[in-house]
């Protein structure tokens, strides 16, 4: 317990939570409108755009704010064309951010350092800065959840039917986009440009498991952030290992336990038994 007086764990613990709250509240939203693609776009866009900062000699993180910005400005109007599937397009900037990394990632002279550090993350070496960005996008990100769960809550589950009475949902859902870009950038140090993906999808993806109201879901997803972060913080201190790595692997088992004890699981096999059965007799 020694360890906790230093400033530099005090800061990783702290990031740990505002990290794990902000990427598992936005993964709710990617997991109940069955978007997992956009955020593996906008992840790599912001990892794409922090390398770019690296290279030319601006900060990263204004690149890779810019960035996956950017590129939730596009995905909002492909995502909202019906003309073709928007999977396509998406795949299509997904793969330009991911050529554009690797190719700024081959340009910079020199060792990698700054790239790698990016690639993998550090929490343990997060700064003031890094934290006051991840309180404020934390705090936007609650507060959205907060003010407008009802809107939320009515565009996830069908946009059509949400515009339908009302409800602003395609400006519900860019703003969705935008802050899942924010969360993603003000996650990189802490956990890395190809892992924050992951941290945002299990926590929501194991609560999803666990309950069918939409409150629990996101106190739930949450909490398992949060608990992922912790953890794997824990475990990479006692055994030196990469602290990124292990909060993404934790986050995973977290998801593989929620998933045998959830109650959907069960449901689903009575109903599986049943069809089973039904076919027997036909």
């Amino acid at each position: 317990m020694g360890i906790l007086q230093y400033r530099f764990m005090q800061n990783a613990i702290l990031a740990a939570f505002l990290g794990g709250v902000a990427c598992s509240t936005v993964g709710v939203f990617v997991v109940m409108m069955r978007i997992s693609f956009i955020g593996v776009c906008l992840s790599h866009a912001a990892f794409a755009g922090a390398l770019l900062g690296a290279l030319v000699g601006f900060n990263p993180v204004v690149g890779a704010f810019a960035f996956s910005l950017l590129a939730a400005a596009v995905i909002g109007p492909l995502a909202d064309r019906g003309e073709f599937n928007p999977d396509t397009a998406i795949g299509i900037l997904f793969s330009l951010m991911l050529g554009l990394a690797f190719l700024f990632m081959g340009l910079m002279p020199g060792p990698r350092t700054q790239a790698l550090g990016l690639l993998w993350g550090s929490i343990l070496t997060v700064t003031n800065a890094d934290l006051i960005l991840l309180a404020v996008v934390c705090a936007s990100v609650v507060a959205l959840v907060v003010l407008f769960f009802k809107e939320i809550q009515a565009v996830t589950f069908h946009r059509e039917v949400a515009m339908a009475v009302g409800i602003p949902a395609s400006a519900i859902f860019y703003a969705l986009l935008f802050l899942t870009g924010a969360t993603i950038t003000a996650s990189f140090r802490t956990i890395g440009g190809l892992l924050i993906f992951s941290l945002i999808i299990n926590p929501a993806a194991a609560a999803y498991q666990l309950t069918y109201s939409m409150k629990r879901l996101f106190c739930l997803s949450a909490l398992f952030g949060v608990l992922s972060g912790w953890l794997g913080l824990l475990i990479s201190y006692l055994f030196n290992i990469p602290s990124g790595a292990v909060i993404i692997v934790v986050s995973t088992l977290i998801f593989a336990v929620a998933t045998i004890f959830s109650p959907k699981r069960k449901v689903k096999g009575l109903s599986n038994v049943g069809t089973g059965f039904s076919s027997a007799a036909d």
